[in-house]
């Protein structure tokens, strides 16, 4: 059991991220012997790829800084916390995007982390600050410095939070499909998975994080989502290939940058979202 309730500040500076991920990996076969049997035909990462991947998203998030595991982005109602930059929201506030920091405590609860009492609600969890400007004063607190290290020192937890939306969301993703065409996007998923491992499985774990499973009817601009499921409607008549996957994903997103309301300048965010989708093709070296 990890508990952070009653570490001294000095103790909790100690640790690194680097250690982190030998703490938790015990978790991961309990994880995969839960998936369903239409998932269970994704392929599984090892250990030592589980922990590219949550290096790989903690870089595309933060570009691995350790301040950045708290962030409040210009322009955003909310902060994003963690290696995936999870959402949390205030007490009844309502946005059209998924919150998933709420879900990740609950996955610590399970697991055994016993947090500080502002962090124990679970599900629960409301977030405790009221504007980014609120936000970024206290970035420097003690209650955001241990927030900091727990996310830190909790990266695998992290990883398998993010993993295992794909696994328990994508035999609902499928659904969305006509029935006679189910099965030939299904066997695309998985030949996407399987495409140059690690890096296929990757980019569907990445992208589902990154912008959703597409299933939320709230994450619509103009009544067009953004998510894994919009990707693959725009692949559905492609090859699945990884070339594929981050064009219709490009396309998808370019879509939703031109649906957003003006106010939000998405416009902004547009090309360091391609960038992102590059780091899903395997880098190609000459001799």
């Amino acid at each position: 059991m990890v508990n952070f309730s009653n570490r001294s500040e000095k103790e909790s500076e100690m640790l690194t991220i680097s250690n982190s991920f030998n703490k938790f990996w015990w978790i991961l076969p309990y994880f995969f012997a839960l998936i369903s049997e239409a998932s269970a035909q994704l392929p599984k990462l090892s250990d030592s790829e589980l922990q590219w991947l949550g290096e790989q998203i903690f870089n595309n998030e933060c570009a691995s800084q350790f301040e950045c595991l708290t962030s409040w982005n210009p322009g955003e109602r909310f902060p994003s916390l963690g290696i995936g930059h999870f959402i949390w929201y205030q007490q009844k506030q309502i946005e059209p995007f998924e919150e998933t920091f709420p879900e990740l405590l609950a996955l610590f609860n399970e697991r055994g982390i016993v947090l500080p009492d502002w962090l124990s609600g679970g599900r629960n969890a409301n977030a405790p600050w009221n504007s980014r400007k609120q936000f970024n004063a206290q970035l420097q607190s003690s209650q955001m410095r241990e927030l900091r290290q727990i996310l830190a020192t909790t990266k695998p937890v992290q990883v398998e939070f993010i993993s295992r939306r794909l696994y328990q969301s994508i035999n609902e993703i499928i659904k969305q499909f006509p029935t006679g065409r189910q099965q030939i996007i299904k066997d695309k998923v998985i030949n996407l998975a399987n495409s140059q491992t690690p890096y296929g499985l990757y980019a569907l774990i990445d992208y589902l994080n990154f912008k959703g499973t597409g299933l939320n009817s709230r994450e619509r601009y103009l009544k067009k989502g953004w998510g894994l499921l919009q990707v693959l409607e725009e692949m559905q008549h492609s090859n699945p290939t990884l070339e594929n996957f981050v064009a219709a994903a490009g396309y998808v997103l370019e879509r939703r940058v031109t649906n957003a309301p003006p106010e939000r300048e998405e416009q902004r965010w547009l090309p360091g979202w391609k960038n992102r989708l590059q780091t899903y093709l395997p880098v190609q070296r000459t001799e």
